[in-house]
């Protein structure tokens, strides 16, 4: 009994430890892509 809930417990680590982060498809930029800067907008006058 106390073997079968270590492994059951293991296993449930290691396939909740797989699905993690795992939002989408990896994007990878090209090489030669333009990073793109937006300055900061001024602060209000208080």
């Amino acid at each position: 009994m106390n073997t079968r809930l270590i492994t059951l417990l293991y296993l449930l680590a290691s396939l909740c430890l797989a699905g993690c982060g795992q939002t989408g498809p990896l994007y990878l930029p090209d090489d030669d892509a333009k990073v793109v800067i937006k300055p900061a907008s001024d602060p209000s006058p208080e």
